[in-house]
């Protein structure tokens, strides 16, 4: 219990203790360089992600880091649990935004720098509002941003890997931009297994060779889902990874 009331102490805490640096990032003139920005940007989210690992006693083991290409890519991940996403922002270096619901919006201070890092909104009741959401992470993806995709749409917690959906795809496919599958074993072991307390847990990420999509048809979008999930799976079985 300590443990978890630590956690979200210091998770709610550092949020807030961050806004004014994140505003003076905001402020920074026009003609300033958008890599560099976008590192300044990501440097604060990558340093609480991994103090928070840390606090849960976590043992964090990243493989296949030599897979992420240059420029803008598409990660698809499998979808554990609420961990996943400080873990894939302590284990990758590219800055990158996640595609989130748009009831996250209204968490105040996380909101904020979600918006910073290019995070895209949608509203999944609203078919209209959730395609133009789409677009917007087309537009992201080509100028130079990354993303982030749980196609699941939920958290397995724990248990198989769950049928990806093939509309989240469509961002890498309109984008043009390389796909990168990447597997998450071992966060649901540290909250959703627990009975919601935390505890340490060992966690592998494993990074898969990216797949490029152009090639790809409006049609075949669901092949191309099938696609990433098989090789998200078959890189758990190849590292002894129950899928």
């Amino acid at each position: 219990m300590l443990r978890l009331i630590a956690c979200f102490l210091y998770m709610g805490g550092y949020l807030v203790y961050t806004i004014p640096r994140l505003s003076r990032l905001k402020r920074l003139p026009e003609d300033f360089k958008p890599d560099i920005k976008k590192q300044l940007i990501h440097s604060t989210p990558k340093k609480w992600a991994k103090t928070f690992m840390a606090m849960t006693g976590s043992q964090v083991e990243v493989e296949g880091l030599h897979n992420i290409p240059e420029g803008p890519v598409l990660f698809a991940s499998n979808h554990e649990g609420n961990f996943d996403i400080p873990v894939l922002i302590g284990a990758i270096e590219k800055p990158f935004g996640f595609i989130s619901k748009i009831e996250v919006k209204k968490v105040p201070f996380l909101s904020a720098w979600m918006e910073a890092i290019d995070c895209v909104f949608i509203d999944r009741k609203n078919r209209d509002k959730a395609a133009g959401s789409i677009m917007s992470g087309v537009e992201l993806l080509k100028k130079g941003n990354s993303l982030v995709i749980f196609p699941e749409g939920t958290r397995s917690k724990g248990g198989p890997v769950g049928l990806f959906k093939a509309g989240g795809f469509r961002l890498a496919k309109d984008s043009g931009v390389p796909i990168v599958p990447i597997s998450i074993q071992g966060t649901a072991d540290v909250f959703e297994k627990n009975g919601r307390l935390v505890k340490p847990a060992k966690i592998k990420v494993i990074i898969s060779p990216p797949v490029y999509s152009r090639q790809y048809k409006d049609k075949e979008l669901i092949s191309l889902a099938e696609e990433i999930r098989d090789t998200i799976i078959q890189s758990r079985k190849a590292k002894r990874i129950a899928s």
